[in-house]
């Protein structure tokens, strides 16, 4: 497992996937918003986002998923759950260990919450153990420490933690998320072939047509486009007067040879944003 550890951890990164745990989000009490805010980060920075996942909090289904994921994918991301990071642990034979930096940082950064006034790190309590087994990491212990953990902002105590060398382990909180994924950006554009998504390409044509009616036209336009690494997407927009197709690829003078057909073919004009030319249509009743 070392060897491929490590040669996950340094190799170029092209694709990306994301493990979503959480029997809230699942049974519709918590919204997820994490996996949007990956896309749009692996977007920017030219990587391919090819999975995203929803699991329970399942101890099985986090090793079946982590090991699929981190054999499949160059860079994977795992938010949310209560267990995780033991069962990713698991899933690849880590013994989990307290971090003593981790440690460290959570005594200078972290405040006692209002309800634990006489909290102390010194007494042993149901309290003090809640907070060390979030610090109780996957560890390889035959490979660089400093690689597995991270720690991505100076007023974060929270360890990023990194398994089998791609495996990501995040918080399901969207403020930490958001900000540690941010923090690790610095980390993984050296190994980005395209690290500003300049070589991503987008095309937004908005139509007044239905997409019923445009449907066998995008259906033609893909059968061509897709050889040639171009997605063709169809987006109605409920309650607007207009709706959107888009092509998506790294072919930038392909793609701008197809816009002219585009608009003649769906009655469209080329735009910047979905909403950028709906003033003046009227909502229209078939999507």
């Amino acid at each position: 497992m070392t060897s491929s550890a490590e040669e996950r951890s340094k190799r170029m990164i092209h694709t990306a996937g994301c493990i979503i745990i959480g029997d809230e989000v699942l049974g519709g009490k918590t919204v997820d918003t994490n996996s949007a805010y990956l896309a749009k980060f692996c977007f920017s920075l030219g990587m391919n986002l090819k999975r995203i996942e929803v699991i329970a909090d399942d101890e099985e289904e986090i090793i079946e998923a982590a090991r699929r994921m981190s054999d499949n994918y160059d860079f994977v991301v795992t938010s949310g759950g209560i267990g995780p990071t033991s069962s990713i642990a698991k899933a690849f034979n880590l013994k989990l260990k307290l971090h003593d930096d981790a440690l460290r940082r959570m005594k200078m950064l972290s405040k006692p919450h209002p309800s634990q006034p006489n909290f102390s790190y010194d007494v042993p309590s149901p309290a003090l153990e809640a907070k060390l087994r979030m610090i109780r990491l996957p560890i390889d212990e035959s490979r660089d420490e400093s690689s597995q953990v991270l720690f991505v902002s100076e007023d974060l105590w929270v360890p990023l933690c990194v398994v089998n060398g791609n495996i990501h382990i995040l918080p399901g909180v969207p403020r930490l998320f958001e900000k540690m994924l941010d923090g690790v950006k610095p980390l993984l554009v050296p190994r980005l072939s395209d690290p500003e998504g300049k070589g991503i390409y987008r095309v937004l044509v908005s139509t007044p047509m239905a997409e019923s009616a445009v449907a066998a036209y995008l259906t033609e336009l893909a059968a061509k486009a897709e050889p040639r690494g171009v997605k063709v997407g169809s987006y109605p927009r409920w309650g607007k007067g207009r709706n959107t197709v888009t092509l998506v690829g790294r072919d930038k003078e392909y793609m701008d040879s197809l816009i002219s057909e585009v608009e003649k073919n769906v009655q469209g004009i080329k735009v910047t944003t979905e909403d950028e030319a709906d003033e003046g249509f009227e909502e229209d009743k078939e999507s």
